[in-house]
């Protein structure tokens, strides 16, 4: 039989080396990682305390989230209206809507009350105008309610209504 050649040591110093090389990558490996993640937790802290996370100062929508909260709203009802839409191909269309107005005080209140023909007729004239596609989206909507309050805070004035919400529409 014959004999198994013996290792040398330049194949012990080979074998050695890979492994060496190997646990050096890893090493290295390692430590950009966890640079990586350092460097991450860094910019996170420091946005957060740009931003004010860490401030001792109230934020201003707390601020005003309390101020809402200490604020009474009031809610009157209009009657219903039903009123014909402008119609640009001859086709009649009718527009069914339930309006509530929010306000703030009281004093508001019963400066709507006496003259609520006032603003029903300022109501009609502006939606008695409207087509069927002014009525479209949520846009076309948001236009409607910002028109009738301003035209409700014309009628009412030196008093404001704070929002014209719409309980109910239907476009016929």
């Amino acid at each position: 039989m014959a004999k198994k050649p013996a290792k040398t040591d330049e194949a012990d110093a080979g074998a050695e080396g890979g492994d060496g090389e190997a646990a050096g990558g890893k090493k290295k490996l390692f430590i950009m990682i966890g640079a990586g993640a350092l460097v991450l937790v860094a910019l996170g802290g420091a946005g957060a305390f740009f931003m004010g996370a860490f401030s001792s100062k109230p934020k201003p929508a707390d601020a005003a989230g309390h101020a809402e909260a200490a604020k009474t709203v009031m809610y009157v009802d209009l009657p219903d209206m039903t009123v014909n839409l402008s119609a640009v191909d001859g086709r009649p269309a009718f527009l069914k809507v339930k309006v509530a107005l929010e306000v703030s005080n009281k004093e508001t209140v019963d400066r709507i009350t006496p003259v609520l023909p006032r603003v029903l007729d300022a109501f009609q004239v502006y939606l008695r105008e409207l087509r069927a596609s002014d009525l479209d989206g949520s846009a076309g909507l948001y236009r409607v309610k910002e028109e009738l309050q301003r035209r409700i805070n014309t009628a009412i004035a030196p008093a404001h209504v704070d929002a014209v919400l719409f309980k109910e529409i239907l476009v016929q």
